[in-house]
This record gives structure tokens, sequence and C-alpha cells, in this order.
């Protein structure tokens, strides 16, 4: 399988969902900008921009052949992947993802736990004997996996705190983003008989439920990012009104498509908030 297929499965355009919380993560345990770009630091922001996406989306890709093929998704903004490359790409997993595994358990309990929770969520949301995916409102709870990162890179930097609204808040944000999502893959999977938390709601009904987490999302986040929460979640909200405006897929697809930019740009707000104090004016 050659590198450049492999990059298409990993989804470059989401890497930022996976190191972006790291890098939050990183922002909120530093005391100085040095802590920003410590050897830990950029050692695991390289594993989190790629290989943990790989494995990611390789596992994803691997047991969600049947209602692949039959998304059109597939054949234009992403990569069918056929039963032929599955070995292959489990090398590729391994070979990408073990340095890093075998390093980060030889790190602090707290270090090793958010990474195993990481990697079985991430496994488990596609994989069976659970395969979150296949089980609606589950499978927006299993997207919790984007917040380990997180988590890691807090306490890979000396942070000790667990915040429990925080985490809900961040929760909510990704069961949100992921029900989102699963509204264009709707035909797809009802085809299957893959019922997902879009195919459960409908797609109206879907639409509300991401607004409502969005919603709470900035709630649990304003003792921490004050305006800023408010600002975002108005965003996000918005984003899902004009996705709920269209009568068709088409619509909905193409908003889907600026998501990526969007959390992009936001989640670089949430980071400079963060580190603004660090700066000696």
């Amino acid at each position: 399988m050659q590198i450049s297929t492999v990059l298409r499965i990993s989804r470059p355009r989401f890497w930022l969902y996976v190191a972006g919380p790291f890098l939050i993560g990183t922002a909120a345990a530093a005391h100085s900008i040095s802590d920003l770009h410590s050897g830990w630091t950029l050692l695991f922001l390289i594993y989190f921009l790629f290989p943990a996406n790989l494995f990611i989306y390789g596992i994803n890709d691997t047991y969600d052949y049947e209602t692949d093929k039959l998304n059109p998704k597939k054949q234009q903004y992403e990569l069918l992947v056929t039963p032929q490359m599955h070995d292959s790409l489990m090398k590729w997993i391994i070979y990408t993802n073990l340095p890093f595994w075998i390093i980060a358990f030889g790190l602090p309990l707290k270090n090793i736990l958010a990474m195993l929770a990481f990697l079985l969520f991430s496994l488990f949301y596609s994989a069976p004997p659970i395969r979150a995916k296949a089980k609606p409102l589950l499978d927006s709870v299993f997207n919790i996996l984007y917040l380990f990162p997180g988590w890691f890179a807090y306490y890979l930097g000396g942070g000790t705190k667990f915040t429990w609204s925080l985490f809900l808040a961040g929760t909510l944000w990704v069961m949100a983003m992921h029900a989102f999502s699963a509204i264009p893959d709707m035909a797809s999977d009802t085809k299957v008989g893959l019922q997902t938390i879009a195919t459960k709601l409908g797609r109206m009904g879907t639409f509300v439920f991401c607004a409502l987490c969005y919603a709470g999302a900035a709630i649990l986040s304003f003792p921490y990012l004050h305006l800023l929460s408010v600002t975002l979640g108005a965003l996000y909200i918005i984003m899902i009104a004009l996705a709920a405006q269209g009568k068709n897929n088409n619509r909905i697809f193409r908003v889907y498509t600026w998501f990526p930019l969007l959390n992009a740009i936001l989640g670089f707000s949430i980071f400079c908030y963060i580190v603004y104090p660090l700066f000696k004016f």
C-alpha cells in the first residue's frame, strides 16, 4: 500500500480533531511558554497528528466496508477501503502506532489510562463486540475518544486536576459533531440496516440534538472560557441552522465540509485564550 493511500485513509483534514485537543491539554498544563514545546510534547504531537488518526480511521474503514461501498462520500470526499487492502492497512497501523504505545505505557499511570481509554474507545467504536457506531446514542457517546488526547497531554505536562464539568462539556461537543456527521450517511446506513443516532432521530431531530449539545457545552464551559464559550456555541448553532434549511443532502454535506476549517479556527482561539496569560509583556 502506497504512503499516499495511507495518508488519505488517515483523513488529514481531520487530523486536528485529535491533535487539537492534545494541544489544548498541553496549554492547560503549561506554566511557561517553554512547556509548549518540550520533547515529550513534540513527540506525542507527531503521534496524535498521523499514527493516531490512522488507527481511528483505518479501523473504521476496515469494519465499515458494507456501508461505505454504498456511500457516495467514499467515492469523492474520502477513499473506499476494499477488503483486499485490509491486511496491508493493518500492518501500517501496527508499524506506525506501536513505537508510541511502548513509550506511552512507560509513562505515569494517568497517562497510561488516558492512552488506554483513547485506544479502546477508538477501537470499539467500529469493531465488535461493541461496535458502538451501530448503537444509537452510544455511537455519539463513544466519540469521547477525541477528548482523551487532551487529558493525556494535560497529565504529560504535569497537570493534576480532573474537571468533570469540562469533560462533560467536551462530551456534548463531540456528540454534536458526531451526530451531525452521521446525517449525510443516513441513506447508505439505512440501506444496510445500520442504526445510528441520525437514523434513529431523523434529520430534523438530529439537528435539534446537535444544537442542544452545543448549547450545553457552551454553558458548562462558560466558567472557564467566559464570553468565548458563548461565541463558539452560537457559531456552531448557526452552522446547524444553515444546514437544517437545506431540503436535500447536498446542502448538509456542503456545511459538513466546512467543519474541519471551522473547528481548526475555533480550536486555535481556545488555545490562544489559554496560553495568553503565559506571555510576559
